[in-house]
C-alpha cells in the first residue's frame, strides 16, 4: 500500500490552491500589531530612558555606580521571562490562534507599565520595592516575550510572498516609534519640570500613561482577524484523524525536528539585537553616565535617530524582498563591524553634532538588520510550529544576549575604562552574525514552510500555476497535501479518494 505522501512528487498547483491576500484585512493586520508593537516597546523604552532615576528612587543608599548597574540589571531581568512567555505564548498561539495570544500580550504589558507607575519607593517601603519592581519587570518580560514571536508570525501569514519582508519591516517600524514615543515623554517631563521633579515622583507619570494607550492599543489588536495560514493548519489537525493512514502527520512538522534553525536564529538576533539594544536601551545611560550629558539632553538626542531610522525601515524590507534576506543581513552585519568603533569616536568628541552623528552611525547596521529579521526569521518554520519555534529561539537570544547587552556593555566599561570597549563588543556580535547567516535559509519570494504559495491578485495565480515547473522559488513538494486533493486550504480527502490511494 502507498500513501498520499508517496504521491507528492505527480502534485500539480492548481489556481484555487493560490492564497489571493485580501488587501483590507492585511492593512487591517499591519496596521493592528504595528500599533500594539508601538505600545510594547513604548513600556519597555520609558524605562530604559528612566534607568538613572529608577536606581536613584529604588536604591537611594547605594553608590552611583551600583544605581546604574542596578537599574540596568532590573532592565536586563526583564529578560530572563522573555523564553517562558515565549514557549507557553507560542504553545498557545500555535493551538488556539496567533490574534488571541497577541492580545492577552498586550494587556498583560499595559497592566504591569501602569502597575510599576503606582508603586511605593525604597524611602515608603525599604527593600520591599525593589522587589516588587523586579516582580512587574519579569510579568513585562513574560508578556513581550509572546509579543515579538507572535506579531512577526501574524504578519508574515497575512502578507504576500513577494512582499513579506515590506510588509513585516512596519513592525520595528513600531517598535523604534515606541521607544521614540518613550523618550520624548521623559523629555517633556525633563524640560518642563526639571531634573529634580523626576526622582521626586514624576518618574510615575509614563508608566502611567500606558494605562490608557494599551487601552486604545488593544482595541485596535482585537479588531484584527486570525491569519489564513493558522485557519488552514486548523482545519487540517481537525480532520487529519481521519485519514491518519494516507495523511501521516510530517516529521517537520514537529517542534523537536526544528533545533538547526533554531541554533541559526538565536545566533543571528542575538548579532542584531546586541546593536538594537545598545543603540535603544544604553545609549541614555551612556550619553549621561559617561559622556556628562544631562539626562534630558541624554535622551532628547536619541529621538531624532530613532525617528529617522524608523522611516528607513520599509526601504530595508523592500530591499530584502527584491536582493534576499541573506544579502541585507551580510550588509547589516558588515556595517557594524566597520562602523562601530567610528561610532564611539564621534560620541566621544562630545559635542551635539557629533553625538548625534555617532548615533546616526550606530543606527545604519540596526536598520539593515533587525526589519530583516521580522521576515526572515518566522519563515525558517513550518506554520504547525512557527509561534513556538519564533518564541523560544527570538527570545533566549534576547535574554542572554540582547537584553543584557546594557548591562554586559556598562560593566565592561567601568572594568576597563575604555570609551571603546562597547565597540569592539559590537565588532564581535557582527562577526559572529555574518558566519550564522551562511547557515540561514533563503525565503525571499517564496511561501511560507507548510504553507501555500500567497499571492496579491488572481492575475498573479494564475501566472504562478502557469510557470510553476520553472519558478525556483516554488518547491512543488514542500506544499501541503493538500494540492495531492486539488483541494488546496483544505486538505482533507474524501473516503473515495482515500481508499483510491491506499490501494496504490
Amino acid at each position: 500500500m502507498r500513501s498520499l505522501t508517496d504521491h507528492q512528487t505527480r502534485r500539480r498547483l492548481r489556481v484555487e490552491d493560490v492564497s489571493v491576500v485580501d488587501h483590507p484585512m492585511l492593512r487591517k493586520a499591519v496596521g493592528g500589531t504595528v500599533v500594539g508593537n508601538t505600545m510594547e516597546w513604548y513600556d519597555v523604552g520609558v524605562y530604559g530612558y528612566l534607568a538613572v532615576t529608577m536606581g536613584a528612587v529604588f536604591l537611594p543608599e547605594a553608590a552611583a555606580s551600583v544605581q546604574v548597574l542596578f537599574s540596568l540589571g532590573v532592565f536586563a531581568a526583564t529578560y530572563i521571562a522573555r523564553p517562558l512567555g515565549g514557549i507557553v505564548c507560542g504553545w498557545i498561539g500555535d493551538r488556539v490562534g496567533r490574534q488571541k495570544v497577541l492580545a492577552a500580550t498586550l494587556l498583560l504589558m499595559a497592566a504591569s507599565t501602569f502597575a510599576i507607575g503606582l508603586l511605593p519607593t525604597f524611602a515608603q517601603i525599604g527593600a520591599a520595592a525593589p522587589v516588587l519592581l523586579v516582580a512587574l519587570k519579569l510579568l513585562q518580560g513574560f508578556s513581550t516575550g509572546g509579543e515579538y514571536a507572535g506579531v512577526t508570525t501574524f504578519v508574515s501569514e497575512h502578507a504576500p510572498d513577494r512582499r513579506r519582508g515590506f510588509c513585516a519591516s512596519f513592525l520595528d517600524v513600531g517598535s523604534y516609534m515606541g521607544f521614540a514615543i518613550g523618550a520624548a515623554v521623559v523629555s517633556v517631563l525633563q524640560l518642563t519640570l526639571g531634573e529634580q521633579a523626576l526622582p521626586d515622583g514624576a518618574w510615575r507619570i509614563p508608566f502611567l500613561v500606558a494605562g490608557p494607550l494599551g487601552a486604545v492599543a488593544i482595541w485596535f489588536r482585537l479588531r484584527i482577524e486570525e491569519t489564513p495560514a493558522f485557519l488552514a493548519q486548523r482545519k487540517a489537525a481537525e480532520t487529519a484523524d481521519k485519514v491518519a493512514k494516507a495523511l501521516p502527520a510530517r516529521s517537520e512538522d514537529t517542534l523537536r525536528a526544528q533545533w538547526k534553525p533554531i541554533v541559526v536564529t538565536v545566533v543571528i538576533v542575538a548579532a542584531a539585537n546586541t546593536a538594537g539594544y545598545a543603540l535603544t536601551s544604553y545609549m541614555p545611560t551612556y550619553l549621561t553616565d559617561t559622556l556628562g550629558y544631562d539626562a534630558a539632553h541624554g535622551t532628547l538626542l536619541t529621538i531624532p535617530v530613532l525617528v529617522l531610522m524608523s522611516a528607513s525601515l520599509p526601504l530595508t524590507g523592500h530591499l530584502s524582498d527584491r536582493i534576499g534576506r541573506r544579502p541585507v543581513l551580510w550588509i547589516g552585519a558588515a556595517a557594524l563591524a566597520v562602523l562601530a568603533v567610528p561610532a564611539f569616536l564621534l560620541l566621544a568628541l562630545g559635542h551635539v553634532w557629533s553625538t548625534l552623528a555617532g548615533l546616526a552611525v550606530m543606527a545604519v547596521p540596526v536598520a539593515l538588520m533587525v526589519p530583516t529579521l521580522a521576515s526572515a526569521l518566522p519563515a525558517q518554520f513550518p506554520t504547525a510550529v512557527r509561534y513556538g519555534s519564533m518564541g523560544i529561539s527570538y527570545n533566549i537570544a534576547v535574554a542572554v544576549f540582547g537584553g543584557t547587552s546594557p548591562l554586559i556593555i556598562e560593566s565592561l566599561l567601568q572594568a576597563t575604562g575604555n570609551s571603546l570597549t562597547p565597540a569592539w563588543y559590537l565588532v564581535g556580535a557582527a562577526l559572529v552574525g555574518a558566519v550564522a547567516v551562511a547557515f540561514l535559509r533563503e525565503t525571499a519570494g517564496r511561501p511560507l514552510p507548510g504553507s501555500m504559495p500567497a499571492v496579491e491578485s488572481s492575475a498573479e495565480a494564475e501566472c504562478l500555476v502557469a510557470t510553476q515547473e520553472e519558478n525556483p522559488d516554488l518547491e512543488l513538494e514542500a506544499l501541503p497535501l493538500g494540492v495531492v486533493c486539488g483541494r488546496g486550504w483544505n486538505p482533507t480527502p474524501t473516503a473515495a479518494e482515500t481508499a483510491s490511494f491506499e490501494k496504490l
